[in-house]
């Protein structure tokens, strides 16, 4: 289960994503499906088809993951919440600076250890 904690050491590609704040005013407010995730960039898929690339340092995310539903198996949570499928009652949003991200996927999720934000 993808946590504010854990979120790091998982992959993000299917995460609803919002910029909330960036170093380029006018990637604020950009919002969708994280399509590609790259050492420096996330490349967000939006509601119109539309692929934007989003610089991860410089920029503060808000990432919507499930959070816990008794009913479901361990291991066979859903990772991604739509914004317009959910109520938001069963969505944690979850802000991080996007400068804590910038890594390789495969590394960043290979890493150990406590999340430096929560």
């Amino acid at each position: 289960m993808i946590t504010a904690a854990t979120l790091p050491r998982h992959e993000l590609n299917g995460l609803s994503v919002r910029v909330v704040d960036a170093d380029d005013p006018g990637r604020a407010g950009i919002e969708g499906r994280v399509a590609v995730e790259t050492t420096k960039t996330f490349h967000v898929e939006g509601r119109d088809g539309r692929v934007r690339q989003v610089p991860k340092r410089g920029s503060t995310l808000e990432f919507a993951v499930r959070t816990a539903d008794p009913s479901v198996a361990p291991g066979r949570e859903p990772a991604g919440v739509d914004p317009d499928e959910s109520d938001g009652e069963d969505a944690e949003r979850v802000l991080v600076d996007g400068s804590r991200l910038v890594a390789r996927p495969a590394r960043r999720t290979e890493r150990g250890g406590d999340s430096r934000w929560r």
